[in-house]
């Protein structure tokens, strides 16, 4: 019997941010994406099953590579008084979470956790290593986000944490505070970081030869400074516009970097429309489009049916939830975001004025480019060979079903008989080509 999946009467997103009217096939057996003609006419093996995607758009699944937890579930909680040291329990949240994050068409993420206590890294990142649970989102690894953070722009970070790497050699203080197996581990390995913080910068350069991804954030540097750790091999810079100095026309800081004429950043960008203005959203994405990573920097109240209020949070500090917006409770400080993967890219579109397709590529192609080695060669784009982690999204952005490894593992709405996936879509207009160049 066939292994292949047709997916039909659709529109694929593609790399350059159009769609085209056209067939995909995956394959059950090996997880992903295969050439139709290879496998249909030159095999002669026809598809075991067929998709109608009713006129919706077949996407990369999306990547979110700052998640700092969901559905009551907080990535940097371990509690250290049961038998196991919490390891059961963490781990058990963890895929929890990544069971969830399907709903919102996310098929893969990185766990980030905030500034700890100095003993909690190690034991938090060996349990950050790369896994795949069963019908979930694939955990990627992991992003550190702190304590190597300027105090002035600590945000909800506990100051009493922060820390300066002032051993000799610097990167001493990074091997110690992470662990160096923590810095050598396989798997994706984001850290935030401040380069304007004392010793900082002298660990950028070896951080990168790790296979560290070193992004800027929480930082008050200025442009010449952040240029210096772009230059010795910083990729990123974490949630643009927050936690940084605003831009200045004499001296336009971290945000600066998006106008360099060399090398140019990537930049996790939060669109919920609360963390940042549809206008400058808007004009961070014309200034560097290539580089925008939609990110949700999601705490544990993301969850639909957690009601607004206050609940508790982390050790003495409690949230107010009001809609999608995360506030320190009695203060204006926002701590994250509930806002979906799937609703930043709906909003992007709105606030850029961009066809769904090509927001889509902040949550799918960048990200995976973002993370550079197998995951650019694996993830984010609908190529044969690349992993069949797909999200199925109606002209809105919304996520009608969501695919990972070939198997699908979440839908939404009436489906019949499982192969349908949506009401009527309105008439788009196609250029002659097949390729949809509006929204």
């Amino acid at each position: 019997m066939s292994d292949v999946i047709r997916f039909t009467n659709g529109y694929l997103a593609l790399p350059d941010g159009q769609c085209v009217r056209a067939d995909l096939y995956i394959s059950t057996s090996t997880g992903q994406i295969i050439s139709g003609q290879s496998s249909f006419f030159t095999s002669n093996l026809s598809p075991s099953r067929t998709i109608d995607l009713d006129g919706n758009i077949l996407s990369p699944g999306l990547i979110d590579v700052q998640i700092n937890g969901a559905y009551g579930i907080d990535f940097s909680e371990l509690e250290l008084d049961t038998e196991d040291g919490g390891e059961g329990k963490y781990i058990a949240g963890l895929e929890e979470v990544a069971r969830r994050l399907v709903e919102t068409g996310t098929t893969s993420f990185v766990p980030t956790i905030i500034t700890q206590k100095e003993e909690l890294y190690s034991k938090l990142l060996r349990l950050l290593r790369p896994r795949s649970p069963a019908n979930a989102a694939h955990i990627l690894g992991y992003h550190a986000e702190g304590p190597f953070l300027h105090p002035a722009r600590r945000g909800a970070h506990s100051e009493t944490l922060l820390m300066t790497a002032e051993s000799a050699p610097p990167i001493a203080t990074f091997d110690r505070v992470y662990g160096r197996d923590g810095l050598d581990q396989e798997g994706v390995k984001i850290i935030t970081l401040a380069p304007d913080v004392r010793g900082v910068m002298g660990c950028v350069e070896e951080l990168t030869r790790r296979g560290v991804t070193v992004s800027i954030g929480h930082s008050d540097a200025s442009l010449e400074v952040a240029n210096e750790a772009m230059n010795k091999g910083a990729r990123m810079i974490t949630h643009l516009f927050n936690a940084m100095p605003p831009i200045h026309h004499r001296d336009p800081g971290v945000i600066g970097l998006l106008g360099s004429p060399n090398q140019r950043p990537y930049f996790g960008i939060i669109v919920d429309g609360l963390h940042s203005h549809p206008n400058t959203v808007r004009i961070a994405y014309a200034a560097c489009k290539e580089g925008c990573v939609l990110v949700t920097d999601a705490q544990s109240p993301m969850d639909p049916n957690l009601p607004d209020g206050v609940h508790d949070w982390r050790e003495g500090i409690k949230f107010r939830k009001e809609g999608y917006k995360v506030l320190i409770e009695g203060t204006t400080t926002l701590a994250g975001s509930c806002c979906p993967l799937y609703e930043c890219v709906s909003n992007l579109s709105k606030f850029a004025s961009i066809p769904i397709t090509e927001a889509l590529l902040a949550a799918t192609l960048r990200p995976a480019q973002l993370l550079g080695g197998e995951i650019s060669k694996r993830k984010g784009q609908l190529r044969e060979g690349f992993d069949a982690d797909l999200c199925v999204v109606d002209w809105e952005g919304k996520v009608r079903s969501t695919w990972v490894g070939a198997k699908e593992v979440w839908r939404d709405g009436k489906i019949g008989q499982g192969d349908y996936l949506g009401d009527k879509p309105k008439p788009r207009k196609v250029n002659g080509n097949g390729l949809v160049n509006g929204h």
